[in-house]
């Protein structure tokens, strides 16, 4: 498929946010009024939580009550869902046919139909299918919402607006889950019926985005094949122990709620709406702090705060200290803009759609084996889970020091490998 010429609505006037830039830092054209790259990034992030929110709200009962599933079917289910995030480098052969842009739209109406289609099948294989189906589109949109937001957002703004990104899919979560309690608690609909209406939304909003906003230009010619460079090694190495972290958040530290403290679904429930709802406050100023502190300072005070989250989980006697743990805990995944900043600092501007597949491939390198090891490690003590997360934060911290404070081509690291004259290598 050819690429689509740019529709620019051109202006001499800068546009509300902000003019956007590509990473090369030389500028795209301004773009008057809301339909700007911006905005339109904005308007992805807050559609994929529409569909997305509603399969992690019904998923666990619906499993359980319709298609009889057990510890063994639902470990199978979660490990199938994260293979396409294992697979997201090839998202660039995707791009040999499609431009990044219409491949995230693409992407968030195949998330939308996964999810919209999953209360149809309610069997073991059904489930698993549309897992699958909702899942592809999920990594894909997020890895083209990175490489689209490094590409389109000059460098000195790219942290506050992906903060405004977080901060919306806070938002979109929040209305979502309150919507599904809703449908399910006073109005007592079949759970079909809710799926169909969550992945809808996300359908329509696609439709809408689709429609509204001209195809913008890429700030530079984009790399058709896969790379890995020697001067990325400590981006990679930031990008794998932070799936590393995740895990720990994702797959323990909800479980600790529930085994050590009793926790029951409300309460799990609550706790998800208080971390989106501190999100949608308080992201963009977190963004606004990294852009202003730097990468290294910000990725510094995240593992600091980490190790010591991870230390305390271990630990923790008291439930209502654990869960102000867990809010703390998804609270520092907003830090984790910087990683992104600094690559785009660091990059050659026509590897960024590149490297975002293959990153998150790294990063779900860690999801492959830490599951299933440390749920072996949480049978014989789930302080030593904690404790293993404590030294990870303290691995990422070492290679949060590595990070200069004025990162650039050619001034990648502190120590180690760089290319001498920010040449490609």
């Amino acid at each position: 498929m050819p690429k689509e010429p740019i529709i620019p609505e051109a202006s001499n006037h800068a546009a509300p946010i902000g003019e956007v830039a590509g990473a090369t830092g030389v500028d795209t054209p301004v773009y008057k009024g809301w339909r700007n790259p911006e905005v339109l990034l904005i308007l992805m992030a807050a559609a994929m939580p529409l569909s997305f929110s509603t399969w992690m709200a019904l998923l666990n009962n619906f499993s359980v009550e319709m298609a009889d599933f057990t510890g063994r079917e639902i470990g199978i289910l979660q490990s199938l869902r994260e293979i396409p995030g294992f697979l997201a480098f090839t998202a660039i052969f995707v791009l040999l046919i499609l431009r990044e842009q219409t491949f995230a739209l693409l992407s968030l109406l195949v998330l939308g139909i996964g999810v919209a289609i999953s209360g149809y099948f309610p069997t073991v294989i059904g489930l698993y299918c549309t897992t699958v189906l909702m899942s592809i589109g999920f990594h894909y949109f997020e890895t083209m919402q990175q490489a689209l937001s490094l590409q389109w957002v000059k460098k000195e703004r790219t942290a506050l607006v992906m903060g405004k990104q977080l901060s919306a899919k806070s938002v979109s979560s929040l209305v979502m889950f309150g919507i599904v309690w809703v449908m399910l608690e006073v109005f007592n609909i079949e759970y079909r019926y809710v799926y169909l209406f969550g992945g809808a939304l996300t359908i329509i909003t696609a439709l809408f985005i689709w429609g509204a906003f001209p195809k913008f230009s890429d700030a530079h010619p984009q790399t058709k094949k896969l790379i890995l460079r020697k001067r990325y090694w400590l981006y990679y190495a930031l990008t794998f122990m932070s799936g590393a972290r995740r895990q720990i958040f994702t797959v323990f530290a909800g479980f600790l709620m529930v085994e050590k403290f009793g926790y029951d679904a409300a309460t799990i429930t609550l706790l998800y709406l208080l971390n989106h709802a501190i999100n949608m406050f308080l992201a963009p100023k977190i963004g606004k702090l990294i852009g202003k502190w730097g990468e290294r300072r910000a990725l510094s005070f995240e593992y600091i705060g980490l190790f010591l989250v991870f230390v305390s989980y271990a630990f923790v006697e008291n439930h209502i200290i654990a869960g102000g743990l867990y809010v703390i805990d998804h609270l520092f995944f907003a830090m984790a803009i910087a990683i992104k900043t600094y690559f785009q600092k660091i990059a050659n501007p026509a590897d960024i759609s590149s490297t975002a597949g293959v990153s998150f491939t790294i990063n779900h390198i860690a999801a492959v084996f830490i599951p299933a090891a440390f749920g072996l490690l949480w049978l014989v003590s789930p302080s030593a889970v904690f404790l293993a997360g404590a030294a990870m934060a303290l691995v990422s911290l070492v290679l949060s020091l590595n990070v200069p404070h004025d990162p650039q081509p050619g001034n990648e690291v502190v120590k180690g490998y760089k290319s001498p004259e920010g040449l490609p290598a």
